[in-house]
């Protein structure tokens, strides 16, 4: 396009149409202008979130611990690791324990025990214990790394970019076509002047190429971008705003997305004549929340309703991972008791119970497990008898969905958005958790998906509602499996794990507390917490579709029109209808005026906006083609009823074309009856500015030759009824191509 323009400016300078070049550079200008400012702030944008990547490790150098920047870890270093740590690097334990959560990377929600020897990967984060580990693997050697290098490759397609092509392409097309006609029958029939046929190419070149496109595109975009922020929502790329409208599939993370990636304790189960809230009671005398161990967390959190005094916790011994429970000497009213809580197995082997008890124990522990629950047995022994044990109860353990998950996918379903759940939790917990907010339980195993066929995989990711057991570079693959069925894929994460396919997705979306490498490989950041804002962000995102489509489907409308009109006056009257600089007023009331349209009134619709220019071509033929009979109707009353000359008919016609751009912008905007909805009040006032500023040039002659008052409010009123009075072939045609 800017080839183009830059073709256009150096043709009106060789014919002496210097304003007209001044012009045309000017928009030029405007384009580079606003394109690069806006990529400039997304490029900003990323690199603050990339500056906020900075982390810091206490390093053994030259006998001393010293605290540096992670980039300057090396192989063989040795590091103290504590709780809240992040992890700089893959590394062994030389000494200590950790408990250390792995969410980000695997996405499985309980924190992982790692002793001696033990390894551990970067960018987890430390739980609970200390240690000294010796590194092993930085950079792009790491786990974290092979993600990162799928960073690196994932590039989704710009559809932004190919439906402007096409647009260019298929204007270009038609204004060659009409140019070659015009040339060829002159050639023919007279002789024509080099001058003329370099004047008729600058005609062609500006009336065909959508001047104004790219500027419009990235202003609605911006304006766009700017409401969704007041939603929560910041985009860092924004042509993934109109990705967002034609989203057809939305894969969810599990852990942290559709789930809240936080251990919560539920409904107690009894046994042996106790109550629930004894259950609950036992469960949180043998825990301690100042450890900050997260099961423990969970409990006393869910216990806080449950009176505790009168009860001190006279020792405590925290969770290990060789007994696989935790457990206190409790003492109330002058007498001692201990309360347990732990892994079922163990539990139950440490408790004086019947055979019948223990069958029901272990059919609902294997029960909570197939609903995705992990299980705590709780135990207590009689008053001052601190060697045996009774069973109290089982107390579920579950990662659970947000509060507005199951609201959010049933709306997803309604706008026409597919979801479907990606998971690195077993398929027992991505059913239950999948079940709970209504996306249904057909899940599937990303082991067995492997095995089968490119085209059997297509089917299944049809088929069934979310994917279990996968690693980050399964994500990865099953987005570029969608995309390469045409499908336009939303992503949504938070985690190291979910950032190749944050990428990859045309729509990338870091949902509230990311880690900073998911925020930079998104396109959109959510702000708030919860999945009910990617509502919003659809919503907003079709309202803004909309307006590009009015933008386009007028643009391609006033070329058809315009094209039209000029080689039938020429094949009539023999000369150039529309002067040079009247095609570039012409191209100004368009193009730049009507870009008031980012801010419109506007209506979603009910399933994603795909662009098809097919389409978008026949709905306007069917309205530029009445278009070149009204053009050619104003030549000829300028022509045999007025008799006008060359100059003064040029700028009749001009003024009925720039008339007809503002009621015609007016009817486009509307898929229903143009009256079925007011235009914003930018817009409005744009045409009535356009309207009365063009009235006074035609009258007093600025610029443009005058006419007469009476030909002018003519021009207005035959373009007013003749354009309005296209509303009804509009509206049906729009309902027909799917508009």
């Amino acid at each position: 396009m800017p080839w183009l323009l830059e073709s256009t400016i150096v043709l009106s300078y060789v014919i002496g149409h210097d304003l007209e070049a001044v012009i045309v550079f000017a928009l030029l200008t405007m384009n580079a202008v606003i394109g690069s400012h806006h990529a400039r702030r997304s490029f900003q944008a990323l690199e603050l979130l990339k500056k906020r990547l900075a982390v810091k490790a206490k390093v053994l150098r030259n006998s001393e611990w010293t605290v540096r920047d992670a980039r300057e870890i090396v192989p063989g270093d040795t590091i103290q690791l504590g709780l809240g740590d992040l992890i700089p690097a893959d590394a062994k334990i030389l000494a200590g324990e950790l408990s250390v959560d792995q969410s980000a990377l695997t996405g499985e929600s309980l924190p992982v025990t790692a002793r001696q020897s033990g390894i551990l990967y970067s960018s987890s984060i430390v739980k609970r214990g200390a240690a000294k580990a010796l590194v092993l693997n930085t950079g792009t050697n790491t786990y974290f790394g092979k993600t990162a290098e799928l960073v690196k490759i994932a590039k989704p397609k710009s559809h932004q970019q190919e439906i402007m092509s096409a647009i260019v392409r298929y204007a270009m097309y038609f204004g060659i076509i009409a140019l070659a006609l015009v040339l060829l029958d002159a050639a023919f029939t007279r002789a024509l002047n080099l001058l003329t046929i370099l004047r008729f190419a600058v005609i062609f070149l500006m009336g065909s190429v959508p001047v104004a496109l790219p500027a419009v595109f990235a202003i609605v975009l911006a304006v766009g971008a700017m409401e969704l922020a007041q939603e929560g929502v910041l985009v860092t790329q924004l042509d993934s705003i109109e990705d967002a409208a034609s989203m057809e599939v939305l894969c969810l993370d599990k852990t942290g997305t559709i789930t809240q990636n936080q251990l919560s304790a539920t409904d107690p189960i009894p046994f042996q004549g106790f109550k629930r809230n004894d259950v609950t009671l036992v469960a949180a005398l043998a825990s301690k929340a100042e450890l900050r161990d997260v099961i423990d967390l969970a409990v006393t959190d869910y216990a806080k309703d449950i009176p505790t005094a009168g009860y001190t916790q006279e020792s405590f011994t925290p969770f290990d991972p060789a007994t696989k429970r935790s457990e206190a000497v409790i003492l109330h009213n002058g007498k001692r008791f201990r309360a347990v809580k732990g892994a079922p197995q163990v539990i139950l082997s440490l408790c004086n119970i019947d055979g019948e008890t223990l069958k029901n124990a272990n059919g609902t522990v294997e029960s909570l497990s197939k609903k995705g629950y992990r299980t705590l047995a709780v135990a207590k022994s009689k008053d001052d008898e601190l060697g045996s044990l009774t069973l109290v109860g089982l107390l579920p353990i579950a990662d659970p969905p947000r509060p507005d998950s199951k609201e959010t996918i049933g709306e997803l379903k309604r706008v026409g958005v597919e979801a479907k759940m990606l998971t690195g939790d077993n398929v027992a917990i991505a059913r239950e958790v999948a079940r709970q907010v209504g996306l249904g339980d057909r899940i599937y195993a990303m082991s067995d998906l492997k095995n089968q066929s490119e085209q059997d995989q297509a089917r299944t990711l049809d088929e069934y509602d979310g994917l279990a057991e996968i690693y980050p570079e399964d994500k990865y693959r099953i987005v570029t499996l969608l995309q390469s069925r045409g499908r336009i894929v939303g992503m949504t994460g938070d985690g190291v794990n979910d950032a190749p396919a944050l990428k990859q997705a045309e729509v990338g979306i870091a949902v509230s507390n990311s880690t900073d490498v998911a925020k930079a490989s998104a396109s959109i950041v959510l702000t708030e917490p919860g999945l009910k804002v990617i509502l919003n962000m659809i919503g907003t995102s079709r309202e803004i579709y909309q307006r590009m489509l009015t933008w386009v489907i007028n643009k391609v409308t006033k070329v058809i029109q315009f094209v039209g009109v000029l080689v039938l006056g020429f094949f009539w009257l023999h000369h150039v209808v529309l002067s040079v600089l009247g095609m570039v007023l012409l191209v100004f009331a368009n193009d730049f005026v009507t870009m008031a349209l980012a801010t419109d009134n506007v209506r979603t619709t009910k399933n994603p906006n795909i662009w098809n220019v097919k389409n978008i071509t026949l709905a306007s033929l069917v309205i530029g083609a009445p278009l070149v009979i009204e053009g050619t109707a104003i030549l000829f009353i300028g022509n045999s009823y007025y008799h006008m000359g060359l100059v003064t008919l040029q700028t009749f016609l001009l003024l009925t074309l720039i008339f007809t751009s503002q009621f015609r912008v007016l009817i486009v905007r509307e898929r229903e009856h143009f009256w079925s909805s007011r235009p914003g009040r930018e817009l409005s006032l744009s045409c009535i500015a356009t309207v009365i500023g063009f009235i006074l040039l035609g009258i007093y002659g600025i610029i443009i030759p005058d006419v007469t008052i009476t030909q002018v409010l003519i021009a207005l009123g035959f373009s007013a009824i003749f354009t309005l009075c296209l509303d009804y072939p509009k509206y049906y045609t729009f309902r027909k191509v799917g508009l």
